[in-house]
């Protein structure tokens, strides 16, 4: 016990505290690579040109689990300026793709050197059919479930079986000595044919919304893949692109993004308004820190009339894993105040929320 408990305080310690006797050779690569970045503004172990940075980045994945690995390539590009090591090829492959790397793949943008494009698009490529893969099939579920109950179906097919009700309906009729339940009557969710709901959703692209904008772009393409949908995507900062050509790939609609930059969401807003036909059927998910760098009068007034004309406004200050947003807290009061639900959002948590949204 006290020869672990001074192993423990020698990887936290780090060289400072020799004293508590060296570290077996997995501990000590451990300590080494710990020590390279926690400790490389005095040290000076890493750097943008070090030849060592790939063997680095090889190393932590070595030493430790994915979730630690993610935390320490973050750490290295905030704490040592390190982004540009991105801009390598052989570096770009050796680290550990996840949505925080697409974010900063992105805000890089133009400053990607040619060599580095297709290897950045594979690694996006790589992040995007995982985070779809976890995440299409809820979203699906949810929004077929939302969509569906807005009708009955008394002859349903075995996928349109509303089984809570089914169930329900026929509790006597369980056989127990069977352990068998007989269905007299059956119920179903209604079918849909074309689009009954409208999805726009408006993307703000400033920096603080990097992560957002990643869960944002592939949540879009999940939901146009839906045929009872119709689905706009938006991105903006002062300027608004229409990114709705792109709902077919994912990859390309996140690289038609732009990060950085201003932010005027009433500009954004006034464009989405000109996108809607139906406003009792149109569901506008508004996802921003709220931080206008417009008008900000025009800002509510803007919002207040989308309210009032049946559209149902969602304002989320944030989708993405991390906990409070940096957002603007009167602005958010005055959404929901409009009646527009104003809170950050886990990409898990989507789907719930907007199945929410589609049955008001």
């Amino acid at each position: 016990m006290e020869n672990e408990r001074a192993r423990r305080w020698r990887l936290v310690l780090g060289n400072e505290a020799e004293s508590l006797g060296s570290l077996p050779p997995v501990d000590a690569g451990r300590d080494r690579v710990l020590e390279a970045l926690y400790e490389a503004p005095k040290k000076g172990n890493l750097g943008p040109s070090s030849p060592n940075i790939a063997r680095w980045l090889g190393d932590i994945r070595t030493y430790f689990p994915s979730t630690v690995v993610q935390v320490m390539q973050r750490d290295a590009m905030e704490r040592l300026g390190l982004h540009q090591m991105l801009l390598e090829p052989e570096t770009l492959r050796a680290v550990q793709p996840d949505v925080h790397l697409v974010a900063t793949l992105l805000s890089l943008g133009k400053a990607l050197p040619a060599q580095t494009r297709e290897t950045a698009r594979q690694v996006v490529g790589a992040v995007v059919e995982e985070v779809t893969r976890r995440l299409q099939e809820p979203m699906r579920q949810a929004v077929s479930g939302a969509l569906s109950k807005r009708s009955r179906n008394r002859r349903p097919r075995l996928t349109e079986m509303d089984w809570h009700r089914t169930i329900r309906a026929n509790l006597k009729h369980y056989q127990p000595e069977q352990a068998t339940l007989i269905l007299e009557h059956r119920h179903g969710f209604g079918r849909q044919g074309t689009a009954v709901k409208h999805i726009i959703l408006a993307i703000d692209q400033s920096a603080s919304m990097a992560t957002s904008v990643v869960y944002s772009g592939i949540y879009a393409s999940v939901l146009a893949s839906i045929r009872s949908l119709k689905t706009n995507v938006v991105a903006f900062d002062t300027a608004v692109t229409d990114l709705s050509g792109h709902l077919s790939d994912p990859i390309e609609l996140l690289f038609a993004t732009r990060l950085g930059g201003g932010t005027d969401i009433e500009q954004a807003l006034a464009y989405c308004e000109s996108l809607v036909e139906s406003p009792s059927d149109t569901v506008l998910v508004l996802i921003s820190d709220l931080l206008e760098g417009g008008n900000e009068d025009r800002l509510r007034r803007r919002a207040a009339r989308l309210v009032q004309s049946g559209v149902t406004l969602v304002t989320l200050l944030a989708l993405s894993d991390e906990g409070t947003p940096i957002f603007d807290p009167d602005m958010a009061a005055d959404f929901a105040a409009l009646g527009s639900p104003t809170l950050a959002c886990t990409p898990d948590a989507f789907p719930d929320l907007l199945a929410r949204a589609l049955r008001k």
